[in-house]
């Protein structure tokens, strides 16, 4: 068992059917489940390799704690992780799908707020006026965090989104937002704009594996890599 190889790959939607054509097109056919609900697959005769589909969050967690090799997920998901965490992950080649923008976004009608100097400008100005911070819904508050104090901003409070972020502003849970987006058009839809220089982070999904394995992925990965 020591030679098993163990590849986690996103269990559903357009990053799934990716990561699959990836493999498919470099002579590793992935072969699944018919079962709807069934998280293993494997690789037309590679015995040796294991594929299990789960939530790209999570291919990043069990990438980290070693229970898989390899794995293909966001860079944006890494980022966010803890240091500890990211120092036994390496990207071995970055794809090109699931590319993303994480941006800073504010209301439309806030005309006098363009660049991140005048978020600060704001944000004083709501602590003076209602003693309250700039609030700024977000599901990545390390890379949030790091980038707005980066930039000198420091009168803001972080609210954890647990589910549509875009929303938050209009239904009074915060100002403004730090958002994954691909098109910028979920943004304009619900009447968001990014700021001129609010771009956090390029993300792209990316092929990584456990650093700790790298003696042992050494000849898969230099193929996959091509």
């Amino acid at each position: 068992m020591k030679d098993f190889i163990t590849i986690g790959l996103p269990s559903k939607g357009r990053l799934k059917d990716k990561s699959i054509s990836f493999f498919n097109d470099r002579g590793h056919k992935i072969l699944q489940s018919e079962k709807e609900r069934n998280y293993f697959g494997s690789i037309e005769n590679e015995p040796n390799i294991k594929i299990i589909f789960l939530h790209a969050k999570e291919i990043i967690q069990r990438l980290g704690d070693g229970t898989l090799d390899i794995g293909v997920s966001g860079l944006d998901l890494l980022k966010e992780s803890d240091k500890i965490l990211q120092n036994k992950i390496k990207v071995q080649k970055k794809l090109d799908f699931g590319n993303a923008n994480l941006v800073v976004a504010v209301p439309e009608d806030w005309i006098d707020v363009q660049t991140i100097a005048d978020l600060e400008e704001v944000s004083f100005d709501i602590r003076s006026k209602i003693n309250r911070r700039l609030r700024v819904a977000t599901k990545y508050p390390n890379l949030t965090n790091e980038f707005l104090i980066s930039r000198g901003v420091t009168q803001y409070k972080l609210i954890t989104s647990l589910g549509a972020t875009e929303t938050y502003p209009f239904i009074g849970s915060s100002e403004i937002i730090t958002d994954i987006t691909s098109s910028g058009k979920t943004l304009a839809d619900n009447n968001l704009r990014v700021l001129k220089d609010g771009l956090i982070l390029n993300s792209t999904a990316c092929l990584f594996y456990a650093k700790k394995k790298t003696k042992k992925l050494e000849n898969l990965l230099n193929f996959l890599g091509k």
